[in-house]
């Protein structure tokens, strides 16, 4: 099975489809934060505290460590399906916080007088919850936590499982196409999102958290699928990684021994800070910074119909960006680009029309769909993972920088501030496909193939930290800097930009520190994963 293409790719779609539906999940209420806001009464402390609680689990009771642990004694299989099950636990829980029917329950009660003070993670200032909290996020957060368990264990078997698939093979390219179509779930949760959460005129944010259940499900599903599917491939080639050269704990100490690790680690961290947090507030920050003006109600633009035509179109552009990097002639190479090209200025277009700050990031993955393969086949057949890396770097620097300074300054330009913030996106997301391309891939010359899962496991967790800080980080930040500001799509965003900027130029230094030691001690790094 692992010799076909077909079954290598069917398998990575599986996962792939899986990752999708889960970041949907992780950003459901980005888009709308406003709506929480009028409609849940939380603050941006609540909104990034809530945020940050995703990961709380997985980084103070060192749960991922146990995940990684987990899938290598057990293999991805099992793994697979219990982090597909929890996921759908935490966001049942997180879709009950955010509904009608919770409001003036017993439940509700019992969370506003309780979970004010935490022992011990009080003292430390990492506590989930605070002292006039809303209900409704303390309860949401608890739900985040569970899903982020989840989540994240989903991600490293994901990431191992991917390994077992197409080691020896277009290994950069499958992890970076995995990453691809995962991400297009985040325009896809910026589109229907807010879709959902207006439909039919009546404000309701539990609708979009129930979405987002629905497509956990379908997660599940997807799990389940490849669990026959590997366990197939097992019965063919004889292996049984649960059973043969077993882990042991003391082999987590080859891990931490390794300086490549620990710099691609840190690496990890600061991009995946840089990134996933800001997606949680960019929304927002696109609203304060752009002027749009909403179409007339009863207009096309207005229309709930609009976002499924929009939808559509921005799956044209993924799929056709995509699928030319496939394509051995040139003529058909060529008319998918130009197709998507196309595409896209109708998206953009679009976008424009409907003065919506969602639609606007929705474009985030866009040209990240068309330039990962190509990043991950260039990996796959010549290397230099490094100096990609630090290629990322740079663009992460510029693109935070030109949110801060230079689209504050298109204030009243209803034209260029909105062509300043397409661009912009559509850099971010292609630098962030950089990191799936070039990093991932470099994890399994780091360690022994018996330890990949809890090598994975650590990454996660040091990348969880930032995960769970800068959400928190951001929302103070954002409260200290717009003191008196009561009107959501008024705040002031340029020092948390300009903090987001400084992880990018710490991972810039770090890049450069790693292809040092990666010419000194020979790791392998710059190499290409496909030897001729």
């Amino acid at each position: 099975m692992r010799d076909s293409a077909g079954m290598r790719w069917t398998a990575l779609l599986l996962l792939a489809l899986a990752m999708f539906c889960s970041y949907i999940f992780m950003d459901i209420l980005s888009p709308i934060f406003k709506e929480v806001q009028d409609t849940r009464g939380w603050d941006g402390s609540a909104f990034g505290t809530m945020q940050g609680s995703e990961v709380f689990l997985n980084v103070f009771v060192f749960f991922l460590i146990f995940a990684g642990i987990i899938l290598d004694k057990m293999g991805v299989r099992f793994t697979a399906i219990l982090s597909g099950a929890v996921m759908l636990v935490g966001a049942v829980i997180k879709w009950y916080a955010m509904t009608d029917s919770f409001i003036g329950s017993g439940l509700e009660q019992w969370f506003t007088d309780n979970l004010n003070y935490i022992p011990g993670f009080d003292e430390l200032g990492v506590s989930p919850f605070y002292e006039g909290m809303p209900a409704s996020a303390k309860l949401a957060a608890c739900g985040f936590m569970i899903f982020g368990c989840g989540c994240e264990m989903a991600g490293i078997t994901v990431s191992r499982g991917i390994v077992k698939w197409f080691k020896g093979r277009e290994m950069a390219l499958a992890m970076g196409s995995e990453m691809a179509l995962a991400r297009l779930g985040v325009a896809t949760c910026m589109i229907f999102s807010p879709f959902f959460c207006k439909l039919g005129g009546n404000i309701s944010v539990s609708r979009s958290v129930a979405f987002g259940v629905v497509l956990l499900c379908i997660a599940l599903i997807m799990f389940i699928v490849y669990f026959f599917m590997d366990k197939k491939l097992d019965a063919q080639t004889g292996e049984a990684e649960e059973k043969d050269d077993p882990f042991k704990i003391s082999d987590l100490g080859q891990i931490l021994t390794s300086s490549g690790f620990w710099l691609v680690a840190l690496l990890c961290v600061l991009y995946y800070s840089a990134i996933f947090p800001f997606q949680k507030y960019a929304v927002n920050m696109l609203q304060c910074n752009l002027t749009l003006t909403p179409p007339a109600e009863r207009s096309f633009w207005a229309s709930q119909s609009v976002t499924i035509y929009q939808f559509i179109i921005m799956l044209i552009v993924a799929a056709t960006a995509f699928a030319s990097n496939f394509q051995k002639k040139k003529s058909l190479k060529y008319g998918l680009l130009c197709v998507s090209i196309v595409a896209l200025i109708v998206y953009c277009y679009m976008g424009y029309m409907r003065q919506s700050a969602e639609a606007i990031f929705a474009v985030f993955p866009l040209l990240a769909m068309g330039i990962t393969p190509i990043l991950g086949s260039y990996v796959d057949h010549k290397g230099k993972a490094a100096t990609m890396l630090m290629l990322g770097s740079l663009l992460l620097i510029g693109c935070h920088l030109t949110f801060a300074f230079i689209l504050p300054a298109f204030s009243g330009n209803e034209v260029g501030g909105i062509i300043v913030a397409y661009l912009t996106i559509l850099v971010l997301g292609a630098s962030f496909s950089l990191v799936p391309a070039s990093l991932w891939p470099s994890v399994p010359k780091l360690v022994e193939p018996k330890v990949i899962g809890s090598a994975y496991a650590l990454i996660f967790w040091i990348q969880n930290i930032g995960l769970w800080l800068f959400p928190l980080l951001i929302g103070k930040v954002l409260d200290a800097t717009n003191e008196g500001v009561t009107d959501p799509t008024q705040k002031d965003y340029t020092w948390p930009l300009v903090m987001l900027a400084c992880l990018g130029v710490a991972a810039l230094v770090l890049g450069l520190i790693l292809k040092v030691v990666d010419r000194k001690k020979g790791i392998g790094l710059e190499e290409p994963n496909i030897k001729e």
